[in-house]
């Protein structure tokens, strides 16, 4: 068993991803210093003296760690699940430990794809605008039938990821009738389990595609202009997981030319984005390019499970036995 180590300096380089959940249960333990957004330039000064660095989306690469302001760093608690953000392999190298929080959002993200799916199939926001804008009023009949919907009863899902969330989507998505397909991990060279499909199969088949995996060099653009030929002209494609997976030229292209139904993107290939970004631009333009603004994950109760677990991360590393190690 380690020692237990020496009382903390916290550091909070972007509380302001947290929203309004309140940081009080770690303020009134430790000593800390919490910053609501830290710019790529403010970050070894932010750390510096600080023991503990929690953060959320700050990227700590080879230059942030080496500098000397990291110098008294031991622990970088990600408030996350993933820690593509920090050069792990440096940490581990001087002795700082990286901790995730795995799975506080599954219930959110999986319900938030449902509500995506059900909005592909249902059109509900585009039905309310119409009556914002008086079309229904303006109806000769009792129904506005402007966007047509569709059942998901019988229709079949294809799941790219079977993980946590990937497992949770799976089930609620049985509850409304649909037949649900699991794909072969992607890059994978073992045989394809038997209660597994291939991917080109998958996409062949499936009547919607939702992404759940993380990123890798095997997955990313994952979803590109040959795995979007496979795909049914009717088909839906869901991404709640990581912008990268999707080669975002080729899906617009696939969109603008009705090669695709519709796609509903929560993360894209930088975030925030800049107005000009091509999903930005072409969500504006295309009535079947639903995105939102990578807030799957954000349910009050999975951003209060979220600090409940790095508080837990923080106290067992200082009681000497730490949890949620990745590196």
């Amino acid at each position: 068993m380690n020692p237990p180590q020496p009382k903390p300096n916290i550091v909070f380089l972007d509380a302001a991803t947290y929203g309004d959940v309140s940081l009080s249960r770690f303020t009134e333990r430790w000593p800390c210093t919490i910053h609501q957004v830290t710019r790529p330039g403010e970050i070894c000064q932010r750390l510096s003296g600080h023991s503990i660095a929690v953060t959320n989306k700050v990227i700590m690469d080879l230059a942030v760690l080496n500098a000397p302001e990291a110098r008294d760093l031991k622990l970088i608690a990600v408030a996350a699940t993933g820690t593509d953000i920090i050069d792990r392999d440096t940490a581990k190298k001087l002795g700082i430990k990286v901790s995730n929080v795995p799975g506080y959002a599954t219930q959110s993200v999986a319900q938030f794809t449902m509500a995506l799916i059900l909005e592909l199939a249902a059109r509900v926001g585009r039905h309310r605008e119409a009556v914002k804008a008086g079309a229904w009023q303006r109806s000769p009949v009792f129904a506005l039938l402007n966007f047509p919907s569709i059942e998901l009863k019988g229709k079949k899902l294809g799941i790219v990821g079977y993980g946590n969330i990937g497992r949770a989507v799976a089930e609620m998505a049985r509850s409304f009738g649909m037949e649900v397909f699991i794909a072969a991990r992607p890059g994978a060279k073992e045989p394809i389990p038997p209660n597994r499909i291939s991917l080109e199969q998958l996409f062949r088949e499936a009547d919607v595609v939702t992404l759940h995996c993380p990123l890798t060099p095997q997955t990313k653009d994952l979803i590109n202009e040959r795995s979007l030929s496979w795909m049914k002209p009717t088909a839906f494609l869901i991404n709640t997981a990581r912008g990268a997976l999707v080669d975002e030229t080729a899906l617009i292209q696939a969109l603008r030319k009705e090669r695709l139904a519709a796609a509903a993107l929560d993360v894209i290939s930088r975030e925030p984005p800049p107005p000009e970004h091509p999903i930005i631009r072409a969500a504006s333009e295309l009535d079947n390019l639903l995105v939102t603004p990578h807030t799957a994950w954000s349910a009050r109760e999975s951003r209060e499970r979220l600090l409940k677990e790095v508080e837990e991360n923080i106290s067992a590393f200082l009681e000497g036995q730490p949890r949620n190690i990745v590196n």
